[in-house]
């Protein structure tokens, strides 16, 4: 069974619908078995980001960059940095803010940089962005971008934005699959 985690921070539920839907879209791949990993949780467990095979990272970009609470939890995975705990493991990313552009593509790179200082290998969005309504629909190609204004996340992300996550982590969860199929 591959196993694939959704590690994420949500400030006000919208990254957490995105990472639902990556959650989502990974268990549509037959023998994945995908988790939800809020930051807040990491303390208990760390053991299993060290044995899933995939890692799909989400926050939301605040002030141009990661959230405090999800850069706590990249600055306290030293340990397992160190080790290589998390070397050859699968990695892909997410975020969401209030505008279309947001910023979001700093939030993105440094969730890139930050799996490749852990040695991982980056699985990026492979979709076109077509129009308005596609998978793609804020144009990004190294994760996926969704877009929250002021309303709950019940309303946003749209849902062009949460299917852009359920391909991700279903693109995420076949590439997990078929890696470990080569070991």
């Amino acid at each position: 069974m591959t196993h694939l985690s959704v590690v994420f921070h949500s400030g006000f539920g919208h990254t957490k619908v995105l990472a639902e839907q990556v959650k989502a879209g990974a268990e549509q791949v037959a023998g994945v078995r995908a988790s939800l990993l809020p930051v807040e949780e990491i303390e208990s467990r760390w053991t299993e980001l060290e044995s899933a095979d995939a890692i799909a990272f989400g926050s939301p970009t605040y002030m141009g960059s990661v959230s405090g609470p999800f850069k706590t939890f990249m600055d306290a995975s030293s340990k397992p940095w160190l080790e290589r705990k998390w070397k050859d493991k699968l990695a892909a990313g997410f975020t969401v803010s209030g505008s279309p552009s947001g910023d979001k593509l700093n939030t993105l790179q440094t969730l890139m940089i930050f799996a490749m200082q852990h040695g991982m290998l980056w699985i990026g969005n492979a979709e076109l962005p077509y129009n308005e309504e596609g998978l793609n629909r804020l144009g990004s190609f190294s994760g996926v971008m969704g877009q929250a204004g002021q309303v709950p996340p019940d309303v946003e992300p749209n849902e062009a934005d949460r299917k852009a996550a359920a391909a991700l982590g279903r693109r995420l969860a076949e590439a997990a699959v078929r890696w470990g199929q080569g070991a």
